[in-house]
């Protein structure tokens, strides 16, 4: 079984994900507790976005420091 969850995206959509904050690419990562995110990959400011049922979850609010 595979711990990918964003196989069900089309690999156009991964393309195209961006930091809502800094426009940086998007890559998987994985939280303090194991739970799937989203991590930016800008230098200066990197954040991490939560991953809810699949489905990442963009919103600056929802965003934390890496």
């Amino acid at each position: 079984m595979s711990t990918n969850k964003f196989e069900a995206l089309e690999p156009w959509v991964r393309e195209i994900l961006r930091c809502p904050v800094t426009g940086a690419t998007l890559v998987d990562g994985v939280g303090p507790g194991g739970e799937p995110e989203l991590h930016s990959t800008d230098a200066e400011r990197p954040l991490a976005y939560p991953v809810r049922n699949g489905i990442p979850v963009l919103l600056e609010s929802d965003g934390r420091a890496l």
